[in-house]
């Protein structure tokens, strides 16, 4: 599976943005997605994950309420949605696809397929 991640820029906080994956090469609707950041000097960390027909989403604490993560497997495309920012948020943001397992916040390695990041910057 390829993964092209896209929409990153810059906002100011409370502001928000709306991440998009493209995905190619597979059967989309065959793998578990998830999106991951790394901010600078941080190792990189779970964000959200949604399972192979979108039944089924995950989030990290520090996010939940205010991203949603969700798919389109007609469009071969995960989507998050991200409001209220926070400059803490301001990181790359990666896309990555797991062919059994969904992420979740306590079993998020493993996963076979990432995207190249996209930049996410909030302004305070």
């Amino acid at each position: 599976v390829q993964l092209q991640a896209s929409g990153g820029g810059l906002v100011q906080a409370g502001g928000s943005l709306r991440l998009s994956c493209a995905a190619s090469g597979r059967t989309f609707s065959n793998y578990a997605m998830g999106w991951f950041r790394q901010a600078p000097g941080k190792e990189r960390e779970f964000v959200a994950g949604i399972a192979w027909s979108g039944g089924s989403t995950y989030y990290a604490d520090s996010v939940k309420g205010r991203f949603t993560i969700s798919r389109d497997n007609a469009k071969n495309t995960v989507y998050l949605q991200m409001d209220s920012l926070k400059p803490e948020d301001t990181a790359v943001y990666y896309c990555a696809a797991n062919r059994y397992t969904v992420p979740t916040p306590k079993n998020s390695g493993g996963m076979d397929y990432w995207g190249k990041g996209t930049q996410v910057t909030v302004s305070s």
